[in-house]
């Protein structure tokens, strides 16, 4: 009787340090996801790029929302600092947008090759 009393606590810790592991893992995955404090630079960061629009004076071949695929920050290593905002459009194609400005910097599309900033 007292093996099996043994063997049934043993079953029983084991489970419970199994469930814990489970929780936690759960819990730092959870952590992750959460939004993080609104004072923070990076949300003012993400929030001036979510703002960010064309000027008048640009025109796109897909201005429909609906057409948009993914839009995301990144930072702009090829100037060393600084963010663009990447959209990607359903027929695959891109255009970057200045974060601070709007300004279109950069586009996949032969339409928007003219409205680019000069390399020179």
């Amino acid at each position: 009787m007292k093996d099996s009393i043994k063997i049934l606590l043993g079953v029983i810790v084991a489970l419970v340090v199994i469930g814990g592991a489970f929780a936690a893992f759960n819990l730092m995955n959870d952590v992750d996801k959460a939004p993080a404090d609104k004072n923070s630079s990076s949300d003012n960061k993400t929030d001036d790029v979510k703002n960010a629009t064309l000027t008048s004076n640009q025109t796109t071949s897909s201005d429909n929302d609906s057409d948009i695929v993914k839009e995301e920050t990144k930072f702009n290593a090829q100037n060393g600092s600084g963010y663009y905002r990447e959209v990607t459009y359903k027929d695959g194609g891109f255009r970057q947008f200045d974060s601070n400005t709007g300004e279109l910097i950069g586009s996949s599309y032969a339409s928007d090759q003219d409205k680019l900033p000069s390399l020179e």
